[in-house]
């Protein structure tokens, strides 16, 4: 596996509390052998990069929060492992944490925990080549 940094891919709905949003994300990273590890960057659609729960969620583990449009998402489409019809017909991707952990991973970037879904929030996890 690379030793690049890793990127959590998360989507929420409005109005999600930082809790819960931690919560996926601490699942994700148990599911990827990766329990406690430091996520320093957390990418989200640009349209939830202000939600309160999102913002408390990246301050209270000092992540790195990176809004991606949502037209950028849809080069990250034949990469996404998992796909979600509903989340395919608003925003023209499968998965938007999926999407969003390979946009702020960048070039090269891999896919490295497919989304793991939650009530209210997605998330996937993604390291950077470097």
């Amino acid at each position: 596996m690379s030793t690049g940094r890793l990127v959590a891919g998360i989507g929420i709905r409005p109005g999600t509390e930082a809790a819960d949003i931690l919560a996926c994300l601490d699942q994700a990273l148990a599911s990827a052998g990766l329990a406690g590890a430091p996520a320093p960057r957390f990418a989200t659609l640009a349209s939830r990069a202000a939600e309160a729960g999102m913002v408390a969620a990246a301050n209270e583990r000092a992540a790195e929060l990176v809004a991606i449009p949502d037209e950028a998402l849809k080069g990250f489409e034949a990469a996404c492992a998992t796909r979600s019809t509903r989340i395919a017909s608003l925003y023209g991707v499968g998965s938007v944490a999926e999407a969003a952990a390979l946009a702020a991973a960048g070039p090269g970037g891999e896919l490295i925990q497919p989304r793991i879904a939650t009530a209210r929030v997605t998330c996937a996890l993604a390291r950077s080549l470097a």
